[in-house]
């Protein structure tokens, strides 16, 4: 089993931790940047399609009159 010689530095510990940290933070930035670009309708690579079901009241209680699905798809994948 491989071994290491020598300890790790603090300052290379750090260093290595600060863009592990980094890598996770851009990760979420792209993320959130693409969660607002698809509820706004700004999305150049994904597209939006909102589907309405209507479901009607059974045996006299109320139930929700209409329900939106939103499908979220890359553009490559279209049916």
């Amino acid at each position: 089993m491989a071994v290491p010689k020598k300890r790790t530095s603090m300052s290379k510990k750090r260093i290595r931790k600060s863009i592990w940290k980094k890598k996770g933070y851009l990760a979420a930035l792209k993320a959130l940047s693409l969660a607002k670009s698809v509820s706004t309708g700004h999305s150049k690579s994904f597209f939006v399609r909102q589907k309405q079901v209507i479901i009607r009241p059974s045996k006299g209680f109320f139930v929700r009159q209409k329900q939106v699905q939103v499908i979220i798809r890359p553009w490559t994948n279209l049916d």
